[in-house]
């Protein structure tokens, strides 16, 4: 049986997030961020005409486009609007993954039988629009990879339809960069070998591949291809992220128990951006050594930059902490969670602290999460990991600098 692959992606969701909120933001170059400094989380369709896109630097967004109106993100606001497509979703689709806070795939392999395929998607789309106020864009094919750059290539409110006689064709023309799998590096290098668009990527024997780029050739060489197996994972949402750490004897010691927490926070804030949570409430737990037991938590703006929790969490400590007696355990929960990434969530910070997050993510996932830390808890060898406590602290002993 020919699978039924969906994927459905709001259109510049949270820019129509705000026009909904603000209609006089309609039809204005608009740039969803903060700060001079900061970087472009969203923009609408009247600021992309002028060059703008997203993660750029919103200083060069403003030089393409001096008359963009610069507002804010509200992650409170996106969540919940995300929340209500999400829940149309689920109500009507036999099984759906939410890969992100806006975009969505749908299995829907074998309702052809009892309904069109298309069809059904179509007043699928119509409904979220219609009770959310959301534009959404979708794409039917036959896996998830030719679905999704067939979404892309439809916006804004596309409605395309890639069936199985059509997929070669329809990639065939579309450079290599609309594989979803294909960053600026490995652009970069086939793009030197005149590799450019994906016809000629998918001439390439897989093994040459193989040999180029490593264990992903193999899988660049299937979406080239047409060809891609992933199921549709069942959508569950997270509830929290939590650590706890139990001392083998109780301490009194103030200090490590600070570069305990600041390693604990690290370790679930790494985890978070990993699997593209924020966060909206920290907790601390603590234990003393007679087993009494207390917990105090606060709600922040959505983040999921170490830095902002690890502050959190000392203060949280430090009002927890008010008998001098020794601790048994000390606990972190992130709760309140809602899909994306630090980027987007970064309205106030600087695309220099952008960009350290950036590597460092990148050479933890690379070379494991000890490759890289910061200096502020080098000698904190506990199972939390190494520690952060100066968000602009230098990198330190990371297994390989280049």
């Amino acid at each position: 049986m020919t699978r039924a692959i969906v994927h459905m992606d709001l259109d510049t969701f949270f820019v129509s997030c705000a026009r909904l909120e603000n209609p006089q933001l309609n039809g204005i170059p608009l740039i969803v961020g903060g700060g001079e400094r900061g970087v472009v989380a969203s923009c609408s369709y009247e600021a992309r005409y002028f060059g703008v896109r997203s993660a750029m630097p919103i200083r060069m967004a403003l030089q393409l486009c001096p008359q963009a109106k610069i507002i804010k993100g509200d992650m409170e606001l996106f969540s919940k609007k995300s929340h209500e497509v999400t829940q149309i979703i689920e109500e009507n689709s036999p099984l759906v993954e939410k890969a992100s806070i806006d975009e969505f795939y749908l299995d829907i392999t074998g309702m052809d039988k009892f309904y069109g395929c298309y069809k059904w998607t179509n007043e699928l789309s119509q409904t979220i629009t219609k009770e959310t106020g959301l534009p959404i864009s979708f794409a039917l094919s036959v896996n998830k990879t030719v679905s999704k750059i067939a979404t892309g290539e439809g916006k804004p409110k596309g409605n395309l339809e890639i069936p199985q006689n059509m997929v070669q064709p329809f990639l065939n023309p579309l450079s290599i960069r609309k594989i979803p799998m294909v960053g600026e590096v490995t652009f970069n290098l086939l793009s030197r070998l005149g590799i450019r668009n994906i016809e000629k990527l998918s001439g390439v024997p897989a093994e040459v591949l193989q040999s180029m780029i490593g264990k992903n050739g193999l899988e660049l060489w299937k979406k080239a291809n047409g060809i891609d197996n992933t199921p549709v994972e069942p959508y569950t949402e997270r509830k929290s992220l939590s650590t706890e750490h139990t001392y083998l004897q109780d301490t009194i010691d103030i200090k490590q128990i600070q570069s305990l927490i600041l390693g604990m926070v690290e370790k679930l804030a790494y985890q978070a951006r990993c699997e593209q949570w924020l966060v909206s409430t920290i907790a601390v737990k603590i234990r003393y050594a007679n087993f009494d037991t207390e917990n105090l938590q606060r709600k922040i703006s959505y983040t999921s930059c170490d830095h902002v929790l690890g502050k959190m969490a000392l203060e949280l400590f430090h009002k927890l902490y008010n008998r001098r007696m020794r601790i048994r355990l000390v606990g972190i929960t992130f709760t309140g969670l809602v899909r994306g990434t630090y980027q987007m969530n970064m309205f106030e910070d600087t695309e220099e602290m952008i960009a350290l997050y950036q590597a460092m993510d990148k050479i933890k996932k690379r070379f494991g999460y000890d490759a890289v830390t910061r200096c502020g808890g080098r000698n904190q060898k506990s199972k939390a990991g190494n520690i952060i406590s100066n968000p602009k602290a230098q990198f330190l002993n990371p297994k390989n600098p280049e």
